[in-house]
């Protein structure tokens, strides 16, 4: 006998748009639809909405946007739409005082293979790594990070040119697809879980971190084919850096989206720059060199290296930090 399913729907950015219209094409019951607080943004501080709010809006669906996950009107509100199962992708930490409530569970999109990178980044740090593949798991939630049991993943490959953008939105849409197969399952009360502690136990587990500022900069010592997929699985954002010295006192921030490498012994300073000022930027490295197919210094666009160059003049004496 299949169960009567109401869902509540949690989730912010774009990641979980494909998802959720997923959910309501496939003429799923969604009862109301939990996204972050209106903020305001830019110079002029203007109300920015959720993407998820914005999808939320153009179907006609209820939606919540507490500031505090525990407010008692809140809860009044979740308790009132009677809904027995949550889905949560993309949105913040939920307390059990949420994640308990609905009859059927919460269950919650990873963008990895779990119980391999847990945390904020997986899609980054999967590409950093140089992973040949990842993939998505739904998963029930419990008290501790994306440590509940395992429902259902999917897994697919990572290419060499892969970014994190390119990477982010196919998960997206295998993910979308997962969420069906997931609710479906649930509905007819069809699944094995699989418990993390157990797999973790079989694994050398590794982490994804929320990445901040700081941990964007590019090391030049480091070689080659590190620094490549540092470059891309920071692209598009929050995109790897590095400071370019012009002279002993003046230095521009470049930020690098694609790349590509070549492995070869020489006895170049590490971080000096070989150019034709016309097509070409080379970057020495450990054991090799970083050719840049597309750049972007301080206060201007995101350029592929020839329109880049038409601007932009290497000197000699100029070099990036090691």
């Amino acid at each position: 006998m299949k169960r009567d399913l109401r869902i509540v729907f949690m989730g912010t950015p774009e990641f979980a748009i494909p998802s959720l219209d997923a959910i309501i094409k496939a003429k799923y019951n969604v009862v109301g639809v939990v996204t972050a607080p209106d903020k305001p943004s830019g110079r002029g501080q203007k109300v920015s909405i959720s993407a998820v709010k914005e999808y939320s809006i153009s179907k006609g669906l209820n939606i919540l946007q507490p500031e505090k996950l525990r407010n008692q009107d809140f809860l009044n509100e979740l308790n009132k739409l009677n809904a027995n199962l949550y889905i949560v992708i993309a949105f913040r930490m939920l307390p059990k005082v949420v994640w308990s409530l609905p009859k059927y569970g919460t269950f919650n999109l990873h963008a990895s293979l779990l119980p391999q990178y847990r945390g904020a980044a997986p899609i980054n740090h999967a590409i950093i790594n140089g992973e040949p593949f990842t993939g998505v798991t739904t998963f029930f939630i419990n008290d501790r990070i994306d440590t509940g049991s395992i429902i259902m993943q999917e897994k697919t490959s990572i290419s060499e040119n892969d970014t994190a953008g390119t990477l982010h939105d196919r998960l997206m849409d295998i993910g979308s697809n997962l969420v069906i197969k997931t609710i479906k399952a649930i509905e007819a009360n069809e699944y094995i879980l699989s418990d993390q502690e157990e797999l973790s136990s079989q694994l050398e587990i590794k982490h994804a971190p929320k990445i901040y500022k700081t941990d964007c900069k590019i090391d030049w010592s480091m070689n080659v084919e590190h620094i490549h997929n540092f470059i891309r699985g920071l692209s598009p954002y929050p995109a790897a850096f590095s400071e370019l010295h012009i002279s002993k006192d003046k230095t521009l921030q470049a930020k690098f989206y694609k790349t590509h490498y070549l492995k070869c012994e020489h006895e170049n300073q590490i971080g000096a720059i070989e150019t034709d000022n016309k097509e070409t930027i080379t970057i020495w490295a450990k054991n090799g060199k970083i050719i840049v197919d597309e750049i972007q210094i301080s206060g201007k666009k995101r350029l592929r290296t020839t329109d880049f160059l038409n601007g932009f003049t290497f000197d000699d004496n100029y070099y990036f930090q090691k």
